[in-house]
């Protein structure tokens, strides 16, 4: 009998590690966008039928890095990729994620007597917590997610159970868990008609959560009034919404617009205000901060920065928070972030329980609970390492002045397209210094050339210098450049983004003259 390809190709993972290293990632300064050529050659080259015998390691390590690899974009590995808050990957994250697949813990029961692998996420969850400025008595409680939309779902289901509870509570009755019953009984129950989740210019993900829970994305409902500020809450309006006979809600804060990245509250006492009314009508207090929590890191007493300090003022006193690491930690997809400031995460439990599943116990009660009795997923990889090695490895002040940078780069490109006559920088401000002063890290723009509008975002992206998103503001196609790469370098990003933007004019010139 023949050996098999596994026999065959038994190679040590240190030598694999070494070749793919130095052969898989391009130059940070090679094009954004692969080639036309070279997404066909990827294309033409991906095997239609399994085959019976496999090619062996060497062969498909070269078909990957011959064939597949100059058909990826290079999202991660370039500065000047501003496209989906990508971020980037640190060395240090680099380094522990493939850590993270040679040794493939199972990380989703805590067993102590077999890996440390859940220690180290309860340390990096109580590190992030530091770095955000959260009491760790009140907040080291949550779980890694694949991103923010897990987040803002295992978010939605919490408040879900808190709302219904309180609502009976209220009534003078006790009721069991959604998650044990079903929503319909439960709501009959506590005497719920109707859930809601009231929030101003929520991200998409938050509707897809509302779906999956049982509430409904036409239960998404605005409590903004404001016709020059869209994200404003209208405190008045919010109280009269939780007021409603029948109802329960879950409130949510946009810490930080996906494409603005402004802030839906501008300090404490905005917080403050919206804690006393979630109390007084037993609402749920969530934070989506996947764009915008970063500002947790900054310097409260930094001047330059205010506005985005202001915006992350007070989330200490929301019942749950969202925050995605790929984005403000730069460590590889997928990794979000689900914080809870209700001990030991029990709504999440009486949710997410794995019942009946003996071998799946962590046996005798422990400090540290088995992540798949709080979190969506049984399987799940171990993204808390790369988290843990970043936080040590960069530290406070090392994120810091990373954010620090972004922000800069961010506010240089708005107050260049302020002053520029071809370019609009949105949302439109009185002057210049209104609207740096409110950039964090994203710049929103369009044309203002209507036809030339239309094409601008991928004109730009056709140069393959720099990569931005297509968006829409008012009705009317937008751009987005989101600064988020832990390689950013003001001076030479910024000049390379007005030089790629001065050229799309005069190339659109040229050929309307």
């Amino acid at each position: 009998m023949e050996p098999s390809n596994f026999e065959n190709t038994r190679e040590d993972y240190t030598s694999i590690s070494h070749k793919l290293w130095e052969t898989a990632l391009r130059p940070w300064d090679s094009p954004i966008l692969p080639s036309s050529d070279s997404l066909a050659k990827a294309r033409d080259s991906l095997s239609d039928s399994l085959p019976d015998k496999g090619l062996g390691l060497e062969q498909t390590r070269d078909h990957i890095l011959r064939d597949i690899v100059p058909g990826l974009n290079a999202a991660s590995l370039s500065p000047n990729y501003y496209g989906f808050v990508t971020g980037g990957t640190t060395p240090a994250a680099l380094l522990a994620d493939h850590i993270a697949s040679v040794y493939d813990q199972n990380v989703q029961v805590h067993l102590p007597e077999h890996s440390v692998a859940t220690d180290v996420e309860y340390k990096a969850l109580g590190l992030l917590t530091d770095l955000l400025r959260l009491d760790r008595a009140e907040w080291l409680h949550g779980t890694f997610t694949t991103g923010a939309t897990g987040s803002n779902l295992i978010g939605l289901a919490c408040g879900r159970e808190f709302i219904l509870r309180e609502a009976a509570r209220r009534r003078g009755i006790a009721i069991g868990s959604v998650g044990e019953y079903g929503l319909s009984q439960v709501m009959q129950e506590a005497g719920v008609k109707r859930i809601k989740v009231l929030s101003t210019m929520p991200h998409s993900s938050l509707g897809k959560a509302a779906s999956i829970v049982g509430i409904g994305r036409a239960n998404l409902k605005c409590i903004c009034t404001s016709k020059e500020n869209p994200l404003a809450i209208d405190m008045d309006y919010l109280a009269g919404e939780l007021s409603q006979p029948g109802d329960a809600s879950i409130v949510v804060i946009s810490c930080g617009e996906v494409n603005t990245g402004h802030f839906a509250t501008t300090g404490k006492k905005q917080m403050l205000r919206l804690r006393e009314l979630c109390d007084k009508y037993g609402a749920w207090l969530h934070v989506d901060g996947a764009f915008g929590i970063y500002g947790r890191m900054l310097d409260v007493t930094d001047s330059e920065f205010a506005a985005v300090v202001r915006g992350c003022e007070g989330l200490e006193l929301a019942d749950s928070i969202t925050a995605d690491a790929h984005k403000f930690l730069n460590v590889p997809y997928d990794c979000g972030i689900f914080l809870c400031r209700h001990p030991s995460m029990t709504l999440a439990a009486d949710v997410f329980r794995n019942s009946n599943a003996v071998y799946l116990s962590s046996g005798a009660a422990a400090e540290i609970p088995s992540p798949l009795n709080i979190g969506i997923e049984n399987s799940r990889r171990f993204r808390a390492l790369p988290v843990y090695a970043s936080l040590l490895a960069y530290g406070r002040e090392g994120y810091k002045t990373l954010l620090e940078a972004q922000i800069r780069l961010a506010r240089k490109i708005n107050g260049w397209l302020f002053n520029h006559p071809a370019y609009e920088a949105l949302p439109e401000a009185r002057s210049k210094d209104e609207l740096c002063e409110k950039t964090g890290i994203i710049v929103l723009f369009r044309a203002r050339d209507e036809q030339l509008n239309r094409e601008l975002t991928s004109r730009i992206n056709a140069t393959s210098k720099i990569f931005v998103s297509g968006s829409s503001w008012e009705g009317r196609p937008a751009c987005r450049i989101a600064v988020s790469n832990w390689k950013v370098n003001v001076e030479r990003d910024f000049a390379l983004v007005a030089e790629v933007l001065d050229e799309v004019i005069r190339t659109w010139d040229a050929s309307h003259i």
